[in-house]
Protein backbone atom coordinates (compact mmCIF):
# COMPACT_ATOMS: atom_id res chain seq x y z
CA UNK A 1 0.00 0.00 0.00
CA UNK A 2 0.99 3.31 -1.14
CA UNK A 3 2.09 5.88 1.77
CA UNK A 4 2.31 9.70 0.94
CA UNK A 5 4.86 11.62 2.42
CA UNK A 6 5.41 15.13 1.89
CA UNK A 7 8.64 17.37 2.07
CA UNK A 8 8.40 20.58 3.34
CA UNK A 9 11.99 22.06 3.01
CA UNK A 10 10.99 25.37 4.24
CA UNK A 11 13.49 28.16 4.86
CA UNK A 12 16.92 28.62 5.82
CA UNK A 13 18.96 25.24 6.21
CA UNK A 14 15.28 23.89 6.02
CA UNK A 15 16.46 22.68 2.00
CA UNK A 16 20.00 21.18 3.02
CA UNK A 17 19.24 19.60 5.41
CA UNK A 18 15.68 17.66 3.62
CA UNK A 19 18.24 16.94 0.92
CA UNK A 20 19.98 14.58 3.03
CA UNK A 21 16.45 12.81 4.32
CA UNK A 22 15.32 12.85 1.03
CA UNK A 23 18.74 10.34 0.03
CA UNK A 24 18.26 8.38 3.23
CA UNK A 25 14.43 7.63 2.58
CA UNK A 26 14.81 6.57 -1.26
CA UNK A 27 17.19 4.49 0.30
CA UNK A 28 14.98 2.15 3.05
CA UNK A 29 12.14 2.93 0.61
CA UNK A 30 13.76 0.43 -2.16
CA UNK A 31 15.81 -1.64 0.58
CA UNK A 32 12.50 -2.50 2.51
CA UNK A 33 9.69 -2.26 -0.11
CA UNK A 34 7.85 0.54 1.78
CA UNK A 35 5.70 1.85 -1.19
CA UNK A 36 6.86 5.70 0.01
CA UNK A 37 5.26 8.22 -2.43
CA UNK A 38 7.56 11.14 -1.67
CA UNK A 39 6.19 14.90 -2.81
CA UNK A 40 7.21 18.48 -2.00
CA UNK A 41 5.68 21.75 -1.48
CA UNK A 42 6.58 25.15 -0.73
CA UNK A 43 5.85 26.64 3.16
CA UNK A 44 6.97 29.64 4.98
CA UNK A 45 9.71 32.12 3.48
CA UNK A 46 10.36 30.38 0.78
CA UNK A 47 6.35 30.37 -0.02
CA UNK A 48 5.99 33.89 0.81
CA UNK A 49 8.69 34.87 -1.89
CA UNK A 50 6.77 32.17 -4.43
CA UNK A 51 3.23 32.71 -3.88
CA UNK A 52 2.57 35.32 -1.35
CA UNK A 53 1.73 33.36 1.68
CA UNK A 54 3.42 31.43 4.33
CA UNK A 55 1.02 28.29 3.51
CA UNK A 56 -0.49 28.46 -0.08
CA UNK A 57 -3.28 26.42 -0.99
CA UNK A 58 -1.82 23.43 -3.04
CA UNK A 59 0.19 23.09 0.04
CA UNK A 60 -2.03 22.99 2.50
CA UNK A 61 -4.03 20.41 0.24
CA UNK A 62 -0.97 18.28 0.25
CA UNK A 63 -0.50 18.58 3.82
CA UNK A 64 -3.97 16.90 3.89
CA UNK A 65 -3.83 14.28 1.97
CA UNK A 66 -0.40 13.00 3.13
CA UNK A 67 0.01 10.06 5.59
CA UNK A 68 2.45 11.73 7.36
CA UNK A 69 4.81 14.95 6.74
CA UNK A 70 8.58 15.85 7.06
CA UNK A 71 9.58 19.76 7.52
CA UNK A 72 12.73 21.06 7.46
CA UNK A 73 12.42 24.62 9.26
CA UNK A 74 10.86 27.68 8.28
CA UNK A 75 11.51 31.76 9.18
CA UNK A 76 14.56 34.39 9.17
CA UNK A 77 14.99 37.97 9.29
CA UNK A 78 14.14 38.40 5.55
CA UNK A 79 10.39 38.31 6.74
CA UNK A 80 10.55 39.59 10.56
CA UNK A 81 8.84 43.10 9.37
CA UNK A 82 5.75 41.33 8.15
CA UNK A 83 2.44 41.41 10.53
CA UNK A 84 2.65 38.66 12.67
CA UNK A 85 -0.16 36.49 11.32
CA UNK A 86 1.16 36.67 7.74
CA UNK A 87 5.38 35.36 8.98
CA UNK A 88 6.19 31.97 8.24
CA UNK A 89 6.26 30.86 11.68
CA UNK A 90 2.58 31.76 12.79
CA UNK A 91 1.04 31.87 8.97
CA UNK A 92 2.93 28.94 7.80
CA UNK A 93 3.96 26.39 10.70
CA UNK A 94 1.91 27.19 13.62
CA UNK A 95 -1.21 27.17 11.30
CA UNK A 96 -0.17 23.46 10.04
CA UNK A 97 0.08 22.77 13.94
CA UNK A 98 -3.85 23.87 14.44
CA UNK A 99 -5.15 23.01 11.19
CA UNK A 100 -4.95 19.14 11.16
CA UNK A 101 -4.77 19.06 15.28
CA UNK A 102 -1.18 18.21 15.88
CA UNK A 103 -1.69 18.69 19.54
CA UNK A 104 1.00 15.81 21.02
CA UNK A 105 4.96 17.12 20.30
CA UNK A 106 7.45 14.32 21.11
CA UNK A 107 10.61 15.71 21.59
CA UNK A 108 13.11 13.19 23.00
CA UNK A 109 16.99 14.34 24.41
CA UNK A 110 19.14 11.27 24.30
CA UNK A 111 22.66 11.79 24.26
CA UNK A 112 25.08 9.55 21.61
CA UNK A 113 27.81 7.40 23.71
CA UNK A 114 29.65 9.01 20.75
CA UNK A 115 28.98 12.15 22.19
CA UNK A 116 29.42 12.81 25.87
CA UNK A 117 31.93 15.17 25.56
CA UNK A 118 30.33 17.36 23.20
CA UNK A 119 27.61 18.40 26.18
CA UNK A 120 28.48 21.67 27.74
CA UNK A 121 27.98 19.43 31.00
CA UNK A 122 30.22 17.30 32.05
CA UNK A 123 29.86 13.72 30.48
CA UNK A 124 29.27 11.92 34.13
CA UNK A 125 26.51 14.12 34.70
CA UNK A 126 24.98 13.35 31.04
CA UNK A 127 26.15 10.31 30.27
CA UNK A 128 23.23 7.69 29.51
CA UNK A 129 20.66 10.18 29.00
CA UNK A 130 17.48 9.75 27.96
CA UNK A 131 14.58 12.24 28.20
CA UNK A 132 11.12 12.39 26.69
CA UNK A 133 9.73 15.74 26.21
CA UNK A 134 5.38 15.00 25.99
CA UNK A 135 4.65 19.23 24.77
CA UNK A 136 1.22 20.20 24.29
CA UNK A 137 1.23 22.04 20.88
CA UNK A 138 -1.73 23.53 19.95
CA UNK A 139 -3.20 25.57 22.97
CA UNK A 140 -1.89 27.58 25.65
CA UNK A 141 -0.70 31.02 25.33
CA UNK A 142 1.05 30.79 21.71
CA UNK A 143 -2.84 30.33 20.59
CA UNK A 144 -5.02 32.01 23.59
CA UNK A 145 -7.14 34.69 22.64
CA UNK A 146 -7.75 37.28 22.75
CA UNK A 147 -3.69 38.71 21.86
CA UNK A 148 -2.68 41.69 20.41
CA UNK A 149 -0.84 45.03 20.96
CA UNK A 150 -2.98 47.88 21.82
CA UNK A 151 -2.69 52.36 22.99
CA UNK A 152 -3.95 52.49 26.29
CA UNK A 153 -6.02 55.73 26.79
CA UNK A 154 -2.70 57.11 28.46
CA UNK A 155 -1.30 56.86 24.77
CA UNK A 156 1.17 53.33 26.01
CA UNK A 157 1.05 50.73 24.12
CA UNK A 158 0.96 47.29 25.64
CA UNK A 159 0.71 43.94 24.28
CA UNK A 160 -1.04 41.03 25.68
CA UNK A 161 -1.89 37.43 25.20
CA UNK A 162 -4.28 34.54 26.66
CA UNK A 163 -2.70 31.99 28.23
CA UNK A 164 -5.88 29.42 27.99
CA UNK A 165 -6.54 25.44 28.63
CA UNK A 166 -9.73 23.55 29.27
CA UNK A 167 -9.97 20.29 30.81
CA UNK A 168 -10.04 17.93 27.96
CA UNK A 169 -7.07 19.56 25.91
CA UNK A 170 -5.10 19.12 29.11
CA UNK A 171 -6.63 15.68 29.72
CA UNK A 172 -5.95 14.16 26.23
CA UNK A 173 -2.05 15.35 25.80
CA UNK A 174 -1.90 13.82 29.78
CA UNK A 175 -2.96 10.67 28.15
CA UNK A 176 -0.16 10.71 25.08
CA UNK A 177 2.53 11.63 28.03
CA UNK A 178 1.05 8.61 30.53
CA UNK A 179 0.95 5.97 27.31
CA UNK A 180 4.74 7.22 26.81
CA UNK A 181 5.92 6.42 30.29
CA UNK A 182 4.20 2.79 29.88
CA UNK A 183 6.37 2.41 27.35
CA UNK A 184 9.54 3.81 29.43
CA UNK A 185 10.84 3.78 33.01
CA UNK A 186 7.12 4.46 34.23
CA UNK A 187 8.04 8.30 35.80
CA UNK A 188 6.36 10.75 34.42
CA UNK A 189 6.82 14.38 35.54
CA UNK A 190 4.39 17.40 34.90
CA UNK A 191 5.37 20.61 34.40
CA UNK A 192 3.59 23.52 35.66
CA UNK A 193 3.61 26.95 37.77
CA UNK A 194 0.67 26.04 40.13
CA UNK A 195 1.73 28.17 42.45
CA UNK A 196 0.80 31.77 40.66
CA UNK A 197 -1.45 30.25 37.37
CA UNK A 198 -4.53 29.12 37.30
CA UNK A 199 -4.40 27.27 34.17
CA UNK A 200 -2.03 25.24 35.45
CA UNK A 201 -3.60 24.73 38.90
CA UNK A 202 -6.34 22.87 36.88
CA UNK A 203 -3.61 21.37 34.87
CA UNK A 204 -2.45 20.03 37.81
CA UNK A 205 -5.61 18.75 38.75
CA UNK A 206 -6.21 16.95 35.71
CA UNK A 207 -3.02 15.46 35.78
CA UNK A 208 -3.62 13.91 39.38
CA UNK A 209 -7.54 12.78 38.21
CA UNK A 210 -6.00 10.76 34.69
CA UNK A 211 -2.76 9.17 36.94
CA UNK A 212 -5.85 6.97 38.70
CA UNK A 213 -6.47 5.32 35.29
CA UNK A 214 -2.42 4.58 35.37
CA UNK A 215 -1.22 3.09 38.80
CA UNK A 216 1.62 1.70 37.65
CA UNK A 217 3.10 5.38 36.67
CA UNK A 218 4.80 7.40 39.19
CA UNK A 219 3.26 10.88 38.27
CA UNK A 220 5.22 13.63 40.37
CA UNK A 221 5.18 17.81 39.99
CA UNK A 222 7.39 20.35 39.40
CA UNK A 223 7.27 24.46 39.00
CA UNK A 224 8.89 25.18 35.62
CA UNK A 225 11.75 27.34 37.31
CA UNK A 226 12.86 24.36 39.38
CA UNK A 227 12.46 21.99 36.03
CA UNK A 228 14.88 24.66 34.29
CA UNK A 229 17.08 24.02 37.11
CA UNK A 230 17.39 20.38 37.34
CA UNK A 231 17.51 19.72 33.66
CA UNK A 232 20.93 21.53 34.18
CA UNK A 233 21.47 20.08 37.61
CA UNK A 234 20.59 16.53 37.56
CA UNK A 235 18.79 15.60 34.14
CA UNK A 236 18.88 12.17 34.50
CA UNK A 237 16.18 12.26 37.42
CA UNK A 238 13.89 12.60 34.60
CA UNK A 239 12.27 10.13 32.27
CA UNK A 240 8.92 11.45 30.51
CA UNK A 241 8.16 15.15 31.48
CA UNK A 242 4.95 16.50 30.47
CA UNK A 243 4.01 20.61 29.92
CA UNK A 244 2.23 23.08 28.36
CA UNK A 245 3.09 24.89 24.82
CA UNK A 246 5.01 27.84 26.24
CA UNK A 247 6.92 25.64 28.97
CA UNK A 248 7.86 22.81 26.27
CA UNK A 249 9.37 25.04 24.26
CA UNK A 250 11.82 26.46 26.54
CA UNK A 251 12.81 23.43 28.18
CA UNK A 252 13.21 21.17 25.10
CA UNK A 253 15.64 23.64 23.50
CA UNK A 254 17.60 23.37 27.33
CA UNK A 255 17.31 19.52 27.23
CA UNK A 256 18.26 19.63 23.63
CA UNK A 257 21.34 21.55 24.77
CA UNK A 258 22.53 18.87 26.98
CA UNK A 259 23.20 16.49 24.33
CA UNK A 260 25.87 18.34 22.56
CA UNK A 261 23.89 19.79 19.35
CA UNK A 262 20.31 20.79 18.86
CA UNK A 263 21.18 19.64 15.76
CA UNK A 264 21.03 15.67 16.55
CA UNK A 265 17.54 15.86 18.11
CA UNK A 266 13.99 15.29 16.41
CA UNK A 267 10.63 16.13 17.38
CA UNK A 268 7.30 14.55 16.40
CA UNK A 269 3.53 16.67 16.37
CA UNK A 270 0.93 14.22 16.05
CA UNK A 271 -2.94 14.05 15.95
CA UNK A 272 -5.08 11.37 17.63
CA UNK A 273 -5.07 8.98 14.67
CA UNK A 274 -1.32 9.20 14.80
CA UNK A 275 -0.59 11.59 11.99
CA UNK A 276 2.09 13.81 12.22
CA UNK A 277 4.36 16.08 11.30
CA UNK A 278 8.08 15.34 11.80
CA UNK A 279 11.01 18.18 12.04
CA UNK A 280 14.45 18.70 14.04
CA UNK A 281 13.95 20.82 16.87
CA UNK A 282 16.55 23.16 15.67
CA UNK A 283 15.53 26.29 13.70
CA UNK A 284 16.26 27.36 10.16
CA UNK A 285 19.87 29.03 11.12
CA UNK A 286 20.26 31.35 8.58
CA UNK A 287 23.13 32.55 9.40
CA UNK A 288 24.93 29.41 8.12
CA UNK A 289 22.20 28.76 5.15
CA UNK A 290 24.14 27.68 2.23
CA UNK A 291 27.43 27.23 3.39
CA UNK A 292 27.12 23.47 3.51
CA UNK A 293 27.78 22.94 7.08
CA UNK A 294 24.04 22.26 8.72
CA UNK A 295 24.04 18.87 10.48
CA UNK A 296 21.39 16.79 8.77
CA UNK A 297 21.13 14.40 11.44
CA UNK A 298 18.32 15.60 13.03
CA UNK A 299 16.60 15.73 10.11
CA UNK A 300 17.03 12.32 9.32
CA UNK A 301 16.42 11.06 12.52
CA UNK A 302 13.10 12.83 12.30
CA UNK A 303 12.64 11.06 9.36
CA UNK A 304 13.06 7.70 10.94
CA UNK A 305 10.45 8.89 14.07
CA UNK A 306 7.92 9.40 11.31
CA UNK A 307 8.56 5.88 10.07
CA UNK A 308 7.95 4.62 13.45
CA UNK A 309 5.25 6.45 14.76
CA UNK A 310 2.81 7.34 11.84
CA UNK A 311 3.99 4.86 9.31
CA UNK A 312 4.61 1.42 11.30
CA UNK A 313 7.47 1.34 9.52
CA UNK A 314 9.29 -0.28 12.64
CA UNK A 315 12.35 -1.73 10.88
CA UNK A 316 13.67 0.52 8.60
CA UNK A 317 12.75 3.29 11.43
CA UNK A 318 15.69 1.04 13.13
CA UNK A 319 18.01 0.55 10.43
CA UNK A 320 18.39 4.35 9.85
CA UNK A 321 19.01 5.47 13.61
CA UNK A 322 21.49 2.49 13.69
CA UNK A 323 23.22 4.06 10.29
CA UNK A 324 23.53 7.43 12.43
CA UNK A 325 24.78 5.31 15.39
CA UNK A 326 27.46 3.96 12.84
CA UNK A 327 28.03 6.93 11.19
CA UNK A 328 29.31 8.52 14.40
CA UNK A 329 31.42 5.00 15.70
CA UNK A 330 33.27 6.63 12.38
CA UNK A 331 34.30 9.83 13.82
CA UNK A 332 32.59 11.89 11.33
CA UNK A 333 30.84 15.24 12.59
CA UNK A 334 29.82 18.37 11.17
CA UNK A 335 30.81 21.66 12.63
CA UNK A 336 28.48 21.66 15.48
CA UNK A 337 29.61 18.06 17.18
CA UNK A 338 33.00 18.54 15.79
CA UNK A 339 36.26 17.84 18.36
CA UNK A 340 40.04 17.21 18.27
CA UNK A 341 39.87 13.56 17.00
CA UNK A 342 37.13 13.58 14.95
CA UNK A 343 37.07 14.39 11.41
CA UNK A 344 34.56 17.11 10.40
CA UNK A 345 32.29 16.60 7.10
CA UNK A 346 29.62 18.82 5.22
CA UNK A 347 25.79 18.16 5.42
CA UNK A 348 26.22 16.48 1.84
CA UNK A 349 29.13 14.25 2.79
CA UNK A 350 27.04 13.42 6.73
CA UNK A 351 24.29 12.35 4.22
CA UNK A 352 25.93 10.27 2.02
CA UNK A 353 27.81 8.12 5.21
CA UNK A 354 24.28 7.70 6.59
CA UNK A 355 23.62 6.24 3.14
CA UNK A 356 26.47 4.08 2.68
CA UNK A 357 25.81 2.92 6.35
CA UNK A 358 22.43 1.98 5.51
CA UNK A 359 24.07 0.02 2.58
CA UNK A 360 26.46 -2.04 4.54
Amino acid sequence: MTKKVLLLPGDGIGPEIAAEARKVLNVVNDQFGLGLELDEALVGGAAIDAAGKALPEDTWAKCQAADAILLGAVGGPKWDNLPPAERPEKGGLLKIRSGLDLFGNLRPAILSPQLADASSLKPEVVSGLDILIVRELTGGIYFGEPRGIRTKENGVREGYNTYVYDEEEIRRIGRVAFEAAMKRGKRLCSVDKANVLEVTMLWREVMEDLAKEYPEVELSHMYVDNAAMQLVRAPKQFDVMVTGNMFGDILSDAAAMLTGSIGMLPSASLDVNGKGMYEPCHGSAPDIAGQGIANPLAMIVSAAMMLRHSLGMEEAAVKIEQAVDAVLDQGLRTADIWSEGTRKVSTAEMGDAVVAALQV
